[in-house]
Order: C-alpha cells, then sequence, then structure tokens
C-alpha cells in the first residue's frame, strides 16, 4: 500500500476521532475507544486499539492490539474481541477497514455494559425472591406436631416455673422474717382439688356418713287415699234391725 493512500485514510480518521486518534509513526496510529451507547449506573469500559499498518493492506490485516482503558475486562473477553476483530476485518479485506474496526469495538462495549446491567438486575431480582421467601417462611412459622406441641409444653411450662420462683424470691425480699414465714404457710396450704386427689377416700366417708343418718320412711303413711279410707272407717255408724 502506497504511503499516499495510507495518509488519506489517516485525513478522514483524524476527521472523525479529533481527539481519539493518536498518530504514533507513518504507518501506526493509537484510537482510544468508548462504548458508542453507554449504560447508566454501569461502570465504564474503554479501550486502547493500536494498528500497525503493512505494505500488504487492506488486502491483508492490519496487525492491531487492544488494551482495556476504563473498566476491568478480563483476558477473556479481551481476546474474544480480537478474535471478532479478525473476523470484521476479513469481511473488509480490500478497502479501507479501521472505521468499521473502531465502530464494532464501540458497539461491543456498549454491548458488555448492557450485558453487565441485565446480569446484575438478573441477581438483584433473585436476591429479592430469597429475601421474600425467608420473610414468608419466617412469618409463617413451622407446622406443629404432637411431638413439637409436647417439646414446646416442657419448654414453656420450665420456662413459667422458673419465672414464677424467681418473682417469688423478689417478692419475699422485701418481706420481713415473720411476713415471709405467713407467706409460706398461705401459700403451701392445699387446695380442695388437691386434698381430694392426696385422700380420695374423703369422698367414700362422706357416703357413710350420709347412709349411717338415714331414716327409714314407709311412704304408705304419706299415701292419701289410705289415710281417707281409715278416718271414713272410724266415722261409720252402723244401725241394727232390732232398734
Amino acid at each position: 500500500m502506497s504511503a499516499e493512500v495510507l495518509a488519506e485514510e489517516f485525513e478522514v480518521l483524524e476527521s472523525i476521532y479529533p481527539t481519539e486518534l493518536t498518530k504514533l509513526s507513518e504507518r501506526e496510529i493509537r484510537i482510544d475507544v468508548e462504548p458508542d451507547d453507554p449504560v447508566e449506573g454501569v461502570e465504564p469500559l474503554a479501550l486502547v486499539l493500536n494498528v500497525e499498518y503493512t505494505d500488504e493492506y487492506p488486502d491483508a490485516l492490519p496487525k492491531f492490539t487492544l488494551e482495556a482503558t476504563q473498566g476491568e475486562l478480563d483476558e477473556a473477553e479481551i481476546a474474544h474481541l480480537h478474535d471478532e476483530l479478525q473476523k470484521v476485518g476479513e469481511e473488509n479485506l480490500g478497502m479501507a477497514m479501521t472505521f468499521t474496526l473502531v465502530a464494532h469495538l464501540r458497539e461491543r462495549l456498549s454491548g458488555l455494559m448492557h450485558e453487565r446491567d441485565e446480569r446484575t438486575r438478573r441477581e438483584e431480582a433473585e436476591k429479592e425472591r430469597q429475601a421474600l421467601e425467608a420473610e414468608e417462611a419466617r412469618t409463617r412459622g413451622t407446622p406443629v406436631t404432637v411431638e413439637s406441641f409436647k417439646a414446646w409444653k416442657i419448654k414453656f411450662d420450665k420456662e413459667m416455673a422458673t419465672k414464677r420462683a424467681r418473682e417469688e424470691e423478689e417478692k419475699l425480699k422485701g418481706l420481713s422474717p415473720k411476713e415471709r414465714e405467713e407467706y409460706r404457710k398461705t401459700h403451701t396450704r392445699l387446695s380442695g382439688r388437691q386434698l381430694f386427689e392426696r385422700d380420695r377416700s374423703l369422698g367414700t366417708l362422706d357416703e357413710d356418713v350420709g347412709d349411717e343418718d338415714a331414716v327409714s320412711v314407709d311412704i304408705t303413711q304419706y299415701d292419701r287415699t289410705v289415710r281417707e279410707e281409715e278416718e271414713n272407717d272410724e266415722d261409720h255408724v252402723t244401725f241394727s234391725d232390732s232398734d
């Protein structure tokens, strides 16, 4: 390729990229590449494209390298971009291709930013879903079974007994020795139910006493019909024919 033809391409590139292009030599340039459609809220990405033109250009690909200048691009991503540039260059053999290579890089950097933005949104949505599930599980609680209820009841009764003992101890601290003794006597008296459960013979004793005091009653004494007949017999007068 003649120097005159290459100079013409440089002139066009300088008019398109007045601040991005740096001419390093008669056959080598450096172009700063940024996304053509950056995504707000996503870490910016930027590259430097170094191009060295051979004598066979544009019938042969120029030599080019890529360097990340802003944002994080790992080696695999840079290698993938380099391979894509190779394919784009092969499709444009025989014509000036530098502008096409830069345009492709700008588009691909925008694509990477959009992909990262979408990945971040998916991750946030997944975190929100997991948080909602955790909250639902927390508010829904654990299903109660007979075994879990018994375990809970034992624990609850133990906690309540400890609480009552602690409260009683605190209450006794504020009493005099005499008052504490009276308090203990009052609270150690058995209730009627406790007495009954302690000596179930009390119930049968009451029944026996009731039997001893019982009086046998002849209900015929209170039969109205019998009583009336007896009264009629006493008042009845018999008359004789001899009178």
